[in-house]
Parts: structure tokens; C-alpha cells; sequence
């Protein structure tokens, strides 16, 4: 497996077009979009740094001091804390926060360029709707949520959001933005019709006390929301309004809700706290059907993948190599918690479904170097989820991450200059078989942190503290270099 030249990036935003015909980065003030084919720049943007008129006159209205100590902090004002590609990939987001501004570049015409100032109310992110030509701002101190026209430069403000990074979502057919609030002291939920200029279609109470995030289903039928961190309560609810369900595990771990993952079909809800279980809730009557928990031993019968040690060193980071296959039961390294402090080392990191439904991925924090795959049942299969592998590491997994496109390919890392994968679409003597291998990256001074894959499944994002490469599947390859 060869690797692309490394390029520079800031705060790991690099991204895919949604044909995977072009990448973007940002470089502090700076977007570079380069060709996937070759990697040549295409287009390439300085985001313009001069404060917005709002910034001028609360300047203005300032000692001297205060003003000198704005403008120090004007090159790091200037830095881009989001991008993002509109859905056609016409349009480029690029959002500085700390200055409170939003440009948008469009790849056709390098000369046209919008600028949204989000005003006294301030910034702290920022990102396309699912029709490319809308933009959500969400303000600072949770005060309102603007959704900016592209075509008509008009903006619809909603009031008091909930939490600008886990309390919203939209429908996946984009029809409806969903909104968590608080109002009166109270959560509540709004849905807004986005083909009617973002207004309000319904807007109703929340069972919860303090919500702390809500996830909603593929087939946009459910949402769930859940408790803050110290009460473990999980409701079910209709777009409309109805409670559908509550969960609630007996004996109460004394911790909430930590992640959550819908099945691809929507039918099954997985709940992971922060006891090491995971409750898989099922949507007739919305109560648990299995509970998968993290054992302190591998039991037999399950495919047991370690990587080898000081592998890296042996191959100086170049080319690929097998994990070990162990056989019978396995001790699972563990790390004590503590749970009288505060965010304990506990609990489930990351659960999540494949393309399929077919596996479920799951990270234990409180055994940070292994990877547990769950074979779960098919619709005409008898429904009884089972450990299937697990991949362990001598290093704490950072990522993992399932293929786009393909039902059983993953790839993960651990901040060292290599990439693991595992696969079960390996066609062997006996038919399809898993595999799992550990890939150098033939780098110096290149730490694997985070890995991302193309839209189309076939292109892979490395990313360090600074920078990043590529690599790209190719026929009779799994990766090779541009």
C-alpha cells in the first residue's frame, strides 16, 4: 500500500466533495481545493480577515487597550474553524468563529463570494442544510439559530437552541430540521419545514428535565432523546409529539445515556452508558431484547485478531502485514476506573451499525485498545446478537470507522504511522472470509489520528496534528498512491 505526498491542514478539516471528484482543506485563513485525480490545486481562497461592522463599532466603544488587544487577536481571528461542501458541490462553507463570519466561495466563478456576519450575538459554528443553499449559524451563548439564503439572502431566526452540537438534526430526506430549545426553563422540541422558508410546523414539550442529546432515526419516523450524564433515562417520540416509549435499565447504573445508534432500517435502537452494556431496544413496545456486555475475557468461539508487536519498527512503516489469529478464550486487557471522579475512564466510547445491519461496532473506554464487532441477525434470521471478533491493539484505538459503500470493510487507528483494517469480503477456499491487517505509513514523523473515508468508499483521509494524505483503491489493490 503506497500513500500520496503529505499536505499541510489546520484543525483536521479536510473533506470530500460529495462526488469525490475534489478535495478541500483549510490552511489558517486559507481554502485550497485540490483535483482527487491528481491533487493539483483547482481553486484556492484567502478569506477575507477585516472585522465585520458590528465587530467595528463594539471596537469602537472600547478603551485603547481593550482595542490593542483586539487587534493581536485579529490573525487568530481570522483562522477557520468549519468548512463544508454543499450537497451539488457547487458551493464551498468556510466559518471563522472567533471572528464571527461565514464566507461562501462557489467553484465555478473564483471571483463570487458571500459573506455572513453573524453579529453581536456571535458564532460558534456553522454548516450547510441538506439543500446546499442554506446555511445554520448558531450563536454563542445558545441565544438563536440563523438559517441564511443563498438565493434570496434572507434569514429565518430561531430562538434559544438547546446545544449547537448535539440537540438538532435534520430528516434525511431534508424535509424537516429538527430543534431542541428550552424555553421557560423547560426543553422543547421544534420541527421546521425547510421547503417552507424554514418555518414552524410543530412545536411541543420535551419529557425530559435536561436533555442532553437526541438522536433521530434513518427512516425520520423516531427520535429519541435522552437525560443528562447522572440520570438514565431514554424517551421514543413521533415527529408529532406522541411519547412512544421510555427505557430505563433495572438497577440504575447511577450514570446516563453516553451514545446511541439506530439500526440502517430504523427497527432497533442500541444504547451504550457508562456501565459497559449495551441495550439493544427493539420499536414495537420499545423495550430491551438483548443486552451485549464487556467481559473481562474473549469467550471461545469468537475470532480473536492482535496486532503483532513492534511491527512498525521491524518493516520501517512500509508495506502491510497480518494480525495474529488467536484461538480459545482470550484474557481482554482492561484499565481500572475510578467513578467517584469526575468522567470516569468507563462505558461505551462508540457504538455503530455497518451500511448493512449486519455488524455493530463497538469501543469500550475502559479497554481502549480493542475493537468489538457483534454478528447481528438479519430480518429472516433468528434475532440473537453475538460477539463475532475483536481486533486488538497495543495502543488505544482513536477511530473506527465503517465503509460508506461496502457492508463489511473497516478501517481504524491509534496515533501511530499505521492503519488497520478489517474485512470480511476476503473470497477464501471456503468462501468469504474476515481478514485484518496492520498498514504502515512510510512517513517519519507522520501519527495516524484520524481517518476518514471518501464518499464513494474508495479513498481514505490520514490526518496528524498538522497534516494529511491520501490513498485510493484501485483495481486489485485495496489502497494505492496517486
Amino acid at each position: 500500500m503506497d500513500f500520496t505526498e503529505i499536505y499541510k491542514q489546520t484543525g483536521g478539516l479536510v473533506s470530500f466533495s460529495a462526488g469525490a471528484h475534489f478535495l478541500l482543506t483549510a490552511v489558517a485563513d486559507r481554502i485550497i481545493v485540490r483535483r482527487a485525480d491528481t491533487f493539483q490545486i483547482a481553486r484556492s481562497w484567502l478569506v477575507d480577515s477585516a472585522p465585520s461592522a458590528t465587530a467595528n463599532a463594539l471596537a469602537a466603544s472600547s478603551s485603547r487597550r481593550v482595542q490593542a488587544a483586539d487587534n493581536a487577536a485579529l490573525a487568530s481571528a481570522s483562522t477557520i474553524s468549519h468548512i463544508g461542501w454543499s450537497c451539488d458541490s457547487e458551493y464551498i462553507l468556510a466559518a471563522c468563529a472567533k471572528a464571527g463570519t461565514v464566507h461562501v466561495f462557489q467553484m465555478r466563478d473564483e471571483g463570487w463570494r458571500a459573506r455572513i456576519d453573524a453579529g453581536a450575538e456571535g458564532l460558534v459554528k456553522a454548516e450547510w442544510a441538506p439543500d446546499g443553499r442554506h446555511v445554520v449559524c448558531f450563536s454563542e451563548w445558545a441565544l438563536r439559530v440563523s438559517v441564511w439564503s443563498l438565493e434570496t439572502s434572507a434569514a429565518t431566526y430561531i430562538q434559544y437552541p438547546l446545544h449547537p452540537d448535539k440537540g438538532y438534526a435534520f430528516r434525511s430526506d431534508g424535509r424537516y430540521f429538527v430543534l431542541a430549545e428550552r424555553h421557560k426553563s423547560k426543553d422543547t422540541l421544534g420541527v421546521y419545514d425547510t421547503a417552507d422558508a424554514f418555518k414552524l410546523a410543530r412545536h411541543y414539550p420535551l419529557p425530559t428535565s435536561s436533555m442532553s442529546s437526541m438522536s433521530l432515526s434513518p427512516t425520520g419516523n423516531h427520535l429519541a432523546v435522552w437525560e443528562g450524564p447522572l440520570e438514565y433515562k431514554l424517551y421514543i417520540l413521533s415527529l408529532a409529539g406522541d411519547l412512544l416509549g421510555a427505557f430505563s435499565p433495572d438497577p440504575d447504573p447511577g450514570f446516563g445515556v453516553r451514545n446511541v445508534a439506530w439500526h440502517p432500517s430504523g427497527i432497533f435502537l442500541a444504547v451504550g452508558g457508562w456501565d459497559d452494556k449495551i441495550h439493544i431496544l427493539e420499536q414495537f413496545t420499545w423495550s430491551r431484547v438483548a443486552t451485549l456486555e464487556l467481559g473481562t475475557r474473549i469467550p471461545p468461539g469468537v475470532t480473536v485478531w492482535r496486532e503483532p508487536l513492534n511491527w512498525i519498527e521491524a518493516t520501517e512503516g512500509r508495506g502491510f502485514l497480518s494480525y495474529e489469529r488467536l484461538r480459545g478464550p482470550q484474557p481482554l486487557p482492561q484499565i481500572r476506573t475510578d467513578p467517584s471522579k469526575p468522567n470516569p475512564k468507563s462505558g461505551v466510547a462508540q457504538i455503530e451499525f455497518n451500511k448493512t445491519g449486519t455488524l455493530l461496532l463497538a469501543r469500550f473506554e475502559n479497554a481502549p485498545t480493542a475493537v468489538h464487532l457483534f454478528s447481528f441477525p438479519a430480518a429472516n434470521e433468528p434475532f440473537a446478537p453475538t460477539l463475532r471478533s475483536v481486533l486488538t491493539h497495543t495502543r488505544p484505538v482513536l477511530q473506527a470507522r465503517w465503509n460508506p459503500v461496502r457492508k463489511g470493510s473497516l478501517v481504524a487507528c491509534c496515533g501511530t504511522r499505521a492503519l488497520y483494517l478489517w474485512s470480511d469480503e476476503w473470497v477464501g477456499d471456503s468462501g468469504e472470509e474476515e481478514m485484518a491487517e496492520c498498514v504502515g505509513v512510510p512517513a517519519k514523523t507522520f501519527d495516524t489520528r484520524d481517518v476518514k473515508w471518501a464518499p464513494d468508499g474508495k479513498g481514505l483521509i490520514l490526518m496528524d496534528r498538522e497534516t494529511f494524505c491520501c490513498g485510493f483503491e484501485v483495481e486489485g489493490d485495496e489502497v494505492s498512491a496517486i
